[in-house]
């Protein structure tokens, strides 16, 4: 058997939602777990007090796929399988919405990006690879990437770090050895670690709110 890949092209989705005054607001970009969609992520931003001062949009990722029992939409971000190829296309589609939304509402004051679970790492790799260096991430149960060195995880300002104490996927150890990555690059990092599982729970949205009210104007 021989084995062969292909370029292609494909549509991606985001939602946006406008920010409740008129001109230029920041914006925070999010990015959903495994089998989520955009709406998911949304509606996790949306609760953030503060947010209605930013512009929130959720990138859905390219992967969809219908989930059984509601028969939903859900997508993810990768797979073992071409992991490299689909880094490199994920990359691409977000620097892309990132171009779009700079272009139809220019003059952001501030960039931050947010994700969950399987989210983060994509949240981590488009900050690393941003032209321009976001002011924040906000990560919640999910690792940094293993191959983002110390030079890339530099251009990221300001992190939140999440984990739930009972979070059996994003562990303790993986947890330290983020926070430790991240400070040793010179991020300024808020760890937090809350009492739940792997979960966006209550203490992580009010951690949220402090954290983009605190970040530099």
């Amino acid at each position: 058997m021989i084995e062969r890949t292909i370029a292609t092209g494909t549509h991606g989705r985001y939602l946006v939602e406008p920010p409740a005054s008129s001109g230029a607001a920041p914006v925070l970009f999010g990015f959903h777990g495994y089998a989520e969609g955009a709406e998911t992520q949304l509606e996790r931003m949306r609760a953030i007090p503060g947010a209605a001062r930013w512009r929130l949009v959720a990138i859905q990722g390219l992967h969809r796929f219908y989930q059984r029992r509601e028969n939903q939409v859900i997508a993810s971000w990768m797979t073992r399988q071409n992991r490299e190829l689909a880094m490199a296309d994920n990359l691409a589609y977000v620097a892309g919405v990132m171009r779009e939304v700079a272009a139809e509402w220019p003059g952001a004051p501030r960039v931050v990006l947010a994700g969950f679970s399987q989210g983060v790492a994509m949240t981590f790799r488009a900050a690393t690879a941003a032209p321009e260096p976001v002011d924040g991430v906000i990560a919640v149960g999910g690792d940094v990437p293993p191959e983002l060195e110390a030079a890339a995880l530099a251009r990221v300002g300001s992190a939140l770090v999440c984990r739930g104490a009972r979070d059996e996927w994003y562990t303790t150890e993986k947890f330290d050895n983020d926070v430790r990555r991240l400070r040793e690059a010179g991020a300024a990092v808020r760890p937090i670690a809350f009492d739940g599982g792997h979960e966006w729970s209550d203490e992580v949205v009010r951690a949220a709110s402090l954290f983009l009210d605190e970040l530099p104007p």
